[in-house]
């Protein structure tokens, strides 16, 4: 995988040629006045991959996922989406593209006064228009058993626990079949156990469904049971990737501190 900087540092090979890349990103700026969040982001996402943006809080990592589903604008810099230029994009080819692309928010935004059903109705009636109602059941009980929670169906988001309401959104995002994931620190505010099967979630429904996905987090263990590669961010820039076997032997320091907190 071609990176920006020549020096960070890549704890393995890059990507081969054969692999399908489906988000290509190089040279990605971003600032917000005078402050410089992204300054030359760089990466490729293969089809059927988890790569996981590692990196403390304010480096600079949900705003790369912004980008990517047009949420912002990068202000220099290349982000291509199935081959297709992001900024370039008209507001109809954007809502296609986003049909695509599932992203679960930190909160999980569920909708408080619809039930578990509703919440995963209204994109297969608002997204997909979908009309049969036994079509719709058929999804809506079958992405609930997925997740574990089809007992949970009839309730409403005020009477779930966090983690349940983390597997709700994940349901919801997933019910209409994106090929790509992005998941927003999916583990912030969980307890360790919770923390843990959500993490073991996400790999099982990119297994399930297949998809590829790009999991910001800076949960060193969920970035450990995730991970098929490590980008690891600081202050705005890749400093290293690798697999997490391999980035626990960096002589980069800063991302050893990283690693030596688990060991």
């Amino acid at each position: 995988m071609a990176v920006a900087k020549e020096n960070i540092e890549r704890a393995e090979k890059p990507l081969e040629s054969k692999d399908e890349v489906v988000i290509h990103a190089k040279g990605i700026k971003k600032s917000f006045g005078e402050k410089e969040v992204l300054k030359n982001i760089t990466f490729d996402l293969k089809r059927g991959e988890n790569m996981v943006v590692l990196g403390r809080s304010g480096q600079g990592k949900s705003v790369t996922i912004q980008c990517v589903v047009g949420m912002l604008k990068p202000d220099g810099g290349e982000l291509m989406v199935f081959d297709d230029e992001v900024a370039e994009m008209s507001d109809e080819e954007l809502k296609q593209l986003r049909i695509k692309i599932g992203f679960l928010f930190q909160s999980g935004a569920l909708y408080d006064s619809m039930t578990v059903r509703e919440n995963l109705e209204f994109p297969l009636t608002r997204v997909l228009k979908l009309k049969d109602q036994a079509e719709i059941d058929k999804k809506v009980e079958e992405v609930l058993d997925n997740v574990g929670l089809l007992d949970a169906i009839d309730k409403l988001p005020s009477d779930l626990s966090g983690g349940m309401r983390k597997r709700v959104g994940l349901a919801r995002t997933l019910i209409v079949n994106p090929e790509i994931m992005l998941y927003d620190e999916p583990t912030t505010g969980l307890d360790p156990i919770t923390s843990r099967e959500i993490s073991e979630l996400i790999l099982h429904m990119q297994k399930k469904y297949k998809t590829s996905s790009i999991i910001i987090t800076h949960d060193l263990e969920c970035a450990r049971i995730t991970a098929d590669r490590i980008m690891v961010m600081n202050d705005g820039e890749f400093i290293a990737e690798g697999s997490w076997a391999a980035l626990q032997k960096s002589e980069n320091e800063l991302v050893r501190s990283f690693f030596n907190k688990t060991t």
